[in-house]
């Protein structure tokens, strides 16, 4: 198959998501003609290096590249303060300089920590992302949003760092647990919900085989890249349009919160129960049909995933709990809740000041179904 190239455009700090098989191994001469010295220092983490590691170094030595290599471990729970620090420090013992290139190898955890390591680094390094997994090939590694969790919340320290390139090999997603590559679908499937109904009519028919054919399963990275692409080139910092694309993300960081960012909740498990629950939200508002949020559902259901907090095991914290995690969003504005509603599929919009009652009475009634 060929390599579809979607353009973010953003003046002097455009670059190309590079989308398609193989991409691994043409990552020397992908990344080559961006450097001013071939030198490179990669980060990954320890599910990725024994995997994949060693064809991304061999094809960035193939191109007479020094690699250095760092891999922390897996899972959320790396995405903080402490392997933060090691990660930096490791690449300040590099001398990683500014004309140098950081290429964060793995899925959204590693993406996010190294984007704010390159972005903190002498003030600023190039760096690339080469995501592999399907939920950082559709959103985490295009945008430029880096960050790390904090006891406080998820996200709440980061920095806009955009890549210099985003290689997305869609062959190392075959490589993925069904668990993970269905916790990539909820972007996958967010999109069409915020922005292209034609694009959930698609995945209806569709999703079922995406991690089986290749083909449709590059097609659905590259229209989520795409749509991504085009609300970030018109938004990147996040003042209007950009916020769209937390659509689910509202209740997903609470829930994430609560579950201690384990394996008991992977993020994308969380945007679909988040989706389910602000198109829930918005039926109740009187914003859409009653249909929508059972389409949804049934949906999301049809794939195996998560849709509500009965899906999530052990315990949870009560409604009032889980709205007052909300309050340490990054989308609070003056103390007051936004949400990211919807008026049908592929209409989503901003809602300011939502009644914190409505979230508290929804969220009630999900928790009820746990018992």
């Amino acid at each position: 198959m060929a390599v579809d190239v979607v353009p973010v455009a953003l003046g002097d700090r455009s670059y190309e998501v590079r989308i398609g098989p193989g991409l691994i191994e043409r990552a020397g001469a992908e990344i080559v003609p961006l450097l001013k010295r071939r030198r490179a220092a990669v980060v990954t983490d320890e599910t990725v290096a024994p995997l994949h590691l060693a064809r991304l170094v061999a094809a960035l030595e193939f191109e007479g590249i020094t690699v250095s290599t760092l891999a922390l471990p897996a899972g959320e729970q790396t995405k903080g303060w402490s392997e933060f620090g090691r990660c930096v420090e490791w690449l300040l013992e590099q001398k990683v300089e500014r004309r140098d290139i950081v290429v964060a190898f793995g899925g959204g955890v590693i993406g996010d920590l190294v984007g704010f390591a390159a972005a903190v680094l002498r003030r600023g390094v190039r760096f690339v992302q080469i995501p592999t997994t399907l939920l950082a090939q559709v959103d985490s590694s295009v945008g430029g949003k880096t960050g790390i969790n904090t006891p406080q919340g998820k996200n709440l320290v980061g920095a806009f760092h955009q890549p210099s390139l985003v290689l997305a090999d869609t062959l190392v997603l075959e490589s993925l647990p069904p668990r993970d590559f269905l916790a990539g679908y909820g972007e996958v499937v967010k999109y069409g919900l915020l922005g292209d109904a034609a694009f959930f009519d698609w995945l209806e028919v569709n999703a079922p085989s995406l991690a089986s054919d290749a083909t449709k399963r590059q097609y659905a990275v590259r229209r989520s890249v795409e749509m991504k692409a085009g609300i970030v080139s018109r938004d990147e910092t996040e003042e209007g349009e950009r916020a769209l694309l937390n659509l689910g993300h509202t209740f997903c960081h609470a829930l994430e919160k609560a579950t201690g960012y384990s394996s008991r909740l992977l993020h994308g498990e969380g945007v679909a129960i988040g989706c389910a629950l602000a198109f829930e939200l918005s039926q109740r508002m009187g914003l859409c049909s009653q249909e929508a949020p059972s389409r949804v559902r049934a949906h999301l259901r049809a794939m195996g995933m998560k849709v509500d907090l009965a899906d999530i095991e052990g315990d949870l914290p009560g409604a009032e709990a889980l709205v007052a995690l909300m309050g340490q969003d990054k989308k609070v504005i003056d103390g007051r809740l936004r949400f990211i509603l919807a008026r049908g599929i592929g209409e989503a919009f901003i809602a300011e000041d939502v009644p914190a009652d409505l979230v508290t009475g929804l969220l009630a009634e999900a928790l009820a179904t746990r018992r």
